[in-house]
């Protein structure tokens, strides 16, 4: 059984480079917010354009 601290952490809707991702989905670089990437659950989320980024996940990404 889950602890309530981790899910919590799945609704995460902002991780930064070098993070797992919280939930697989659909993310977006703050520096380009019209571009997606699809990311899995456990991937350890890169830069952007070779710099560290805030990756923020799209509103009305499918969870699994």
């Amino acid at each position: 059984m889950k602890r309530i601290a981790l899910l919590k952490a799945r609704q995460a809707p902002a991780a930064s480079t070098g993070a797992h991702c919280p939930v697989s989905g659909l993310w977006t670089p703050d520096e380009s917010p019209q571009e997606t990437h699809m990311f899995f659950e456990g991937q350890v989320l890169p830069a952007y354009q070779g710099a560290p980024t805030l990756w923020r996940r799209r509103q009305g990404s499918r969870e699994s």
